[in-house]
């Protein structure tokens, strides 16, 4: 086994709150241990997601006090628990944002891990990558396809979940796709969804997102209300505006499919079904994802050249890194990167 120092530094959650108000400490923590199915990583990117945002500002409900948030890690095996089989101390692995499920109940034994009622989730019900290490069950690590750390790290979650919003929404082959947000998960999502044939539609409030979009190819870009050039055949809620979802359900075809992909919501205002449900018209939520979803999807990243739009902060700075993803500072992903 490589030397492990005996402590590292780390950001927790100390008082879920506004960014505003400084709820995370940097901290000094003692480097955790492997279990017995566990692997202990050395970090070398986390990226920074909407969901960290939600546990550190109070919209999720504490798990696990001062957690450490972050569950876009990359990282290389340093050591493993006597049980793990499978893996060797340097290889290089993934650990999401799905940390474990019972294996047992009738969701997971019919495939739907992702709505196992005794799921564990990485920076939540345990500690996660803003760290210097981390640890993971061996059976929940992803082998990664080639590509730099900080542009496999986003994969991870809003990757992941970009592609199981892409499974519920019901995108027909060749089908018209509009994605209403356009931060880490949807810049990802859009990728697979025009490497298969969509035409993809963009709405978001962000002028560089806008951008980006039409970069990576989407047949429009537009403000967040506004409403896309043509009928829709699935729709999908980036962002956690409820008020945008009556815009979605207008803006489809009859019996289009609207997704909403995030872990929190704000309320959805009262809904004309006429207007927005009638024709069959569907409204499906997103929850979590299955590991089948993770290896479906990295496969896609290595056939389709899936990329991530990424910017950097060093680990110190990861306060700043969610206050400037609360204020959308920035297009694509934040990836918190060791310090030095």
């Amino acid at each position: 086994m490589a030397a492990v120092p005996a402590t590292m530094r780390a950001w927790v959650v100390a008082r879920p709150g506004p960014m505003e108000s400084d709820p995370l400490d940097w901290v000094e923590l003692p480097v955790p241990r492997p279990r017995d199915d566990e692997l202990l990583v050395r970090v070398t990117a986390c990226g920074v997601c909407r969901t960290d945002l939600h546990v550190s500002e109070g919209d999720l409900p504490v798990h696990k006090p001062r957690v450490v948030p972050g569950h876009e890690v990359v990282g290389e095996v340093i050591d493993a628990g006597d049980a793990v089989a499978g893996f060797r101390e340097g290889d290089r692995v993934g650990i999401a944002w799905l940390r474990r499920t019972c294996g047992v109940c009738r969701f997971c034994r019919s495939g739907r891990e992702n709505l196992c009622p005794s799921s564990e989730y990485t920076g939540w019900d345990a500690d996660g990558g803003y760290a210097e290490y981390a640890t993971a069950p061996a059976a929940y690590a992803y082998r990664l396809p080639d590509a730099d750390d900080v542009s496999i790290a986003p994969l991870l979650c809003a990757g992941i979940i970009g592609y199981r919003a892409l499974l519920r929404a019901e995108l027909p082959a060749g089908g018209r796709l509009g994605l209403y947000g356009f931060g880490g998960s949807a810049h990802l999502c859009a990728q697979v969804a025009l490497a298969e044939g969509a035409r993809v539609h963009v709405m978001t409030r962000d002028a560089a997102s806008r951008a980006l979009a039409l970069k990576l190819g989407a047949a429009s870009a537009q403000g967040f209300f506004d409403p896309p050039p043509e009928p829709l055949d699935s729709a999908i809620l980036f962002a956690p505006v409820g008020d945008v979802v009556p815009h979605a359900l207008r803006a489809l075809d009859r019996g289009g499919t609207a997704a909403v992909a995030g872990i929190h919501l704000t309320d959805i205002p009262s809904l004309v079904y006429e207007d927005e449900l009638f024709y069959e018209k569907q409204l499906r939520s997103v929850t979590s994802n299955t590991r089948a979803d993770g290896r479906a999807f990295l496969e896609r990243v290595a056939r389709y050249g899936v990329t991530a739009t990424v910017h950097p902060y060093p680990l110190s700075h990861a306060a700043q890194a969610l206050r400037d993803l609360k204020g959308g500072r920035f297009d694509g992903a934040a990836v918190l990167v060791p310090d030095g």
